[in-house]
């Protein structure tokens, strides 16, 4: 190639190096203002694990992860032949004390007439005075054998809302609407008592974990209002406040890309969302997010 044209030919590739150089300038992301502090993260929940309080088989689920639900949906339900068999039996003794009860208070009745008689037979003077304070005295014992009777129900009956009680419990609800994170049984396992069956976040409670650089905490304080933005909803900001800044700092956590970034020292910081209308925010999504460090400084939407 003559000299003049390679000449020609390296003069073009730095004018369309320069062009390029100038095109991003131009169109590079406008910086944010001194009292903005862009970060992003991931947007995460408070989670709960739905555990059963007693032991049994896991008879049915009704749920599979990623399944929203609502607050006091059914989850899944177990059953007990321990429970079963206590139930049958303090019904059984439920049912004996109500009649025990039934034939004491009729005893009883009966038994206050008699006496109520035999006074009425004493005034006239028709019988002995000791043979009306015996029928006085066995219409007391008679009325004393129903408190008792009263009281041997009110025990079987305490047992036996007990036993529905625990019955009641095999039957796993969601405490709060929210997404079902992971099953953890499956049906016809047996669990012990404590054991959980699935783990669940709450949709009106997330938060947004974000990496605030070691330069730039001093500037971040709790209860500082911020913004985060997710993909899907660009023009549907959710409000925020920093609600937690981590004591210490820690090198950035491997899911950052590059392998500069991670040796930098940054301090976690949790950012609450103030409310998530439709639950339209979910765990898991990325998301960026703006810290109104002055709180005079106007609203801007991060870029990248």
């Amino acid at each position: 190639m003559p000299k003049k044209t390679r000449i020609l030919a390296v003069a073009g590739l730095a004018l369309v190096a320069v062009l390029a150089v100038g095109a991003w300038w131009l169109n590079r992301a406008p910086e944010l203002p001194a009292g903005l502090l862009a970060v992003n993260g991931r947007v995460e929940g408070d989670r709960t694990l739905i555990s059963t309080k007693y032991p049994g088989r896991l008879s049915e689920v009704l749920v599979g992860e990623g399944d929203t639900v609502r607050a006091g949906d059914v989850l899944a339900r177990l059953s007990s032949e321990e429970v079963d068999a206590r139930k049958a039996a303090l019904d059984a003794k439920v049912m004996q004390a109500e009649a025990a009860l039934s034939r004491a208070r009729a005893q009883a009745a009966q038994a206050e007439r008699d006496a109520r008689r035999f006074e009425a037979l004493l005034a006239q003077g028709s019988v002995e005075r000791m043979r009306a304070e015996q029928m006085r005295l066995m219409a007391t014992h008679a009325h004393e054998a129903v408190t008792q009777a009263r009281a041997q129900l009110q025990e079987a009956q305490a047992g036996a809302r007990e036993v529905d009680s625990m019955q009641a419990e095999l039957t796993l609800k969601a405490p709060t609407a929210g997404v079902v994170l992971s099953r953890l049984r499956e049906p016809g396992e047996v669990l012990a008592g404590g054991g959980s069956v699935f783990e669940l976040v709450d949709l009106d409670k997330l938060h947004l974990k974000v990496y605030v650089p070691e330069r730039e905490i001093g500037r971040v304080a709790r209860g500082q209002a911020a913004r985060l933005w997710i993909d899907a909803l660009p023009d549907a900001p959710f409000d925020a406040k920093v609600s937690q800044i981590a004591a210490r700092a820690e090198f950035t956590p491997k899911e950052v890309q590059t392998a500069d970034e991670r040796v930098k020292l940054v301090y976690a910081v949790k950012l609450n969302v103030a409310a998530n209308p439709g639950h339209r925010l979910t765990p898991g999504v990325p998301a960026d997010a703006v810290i109104r460090i002055d709180s005079a400084t106007p609203w801007q939407k991060p870029r990248w």
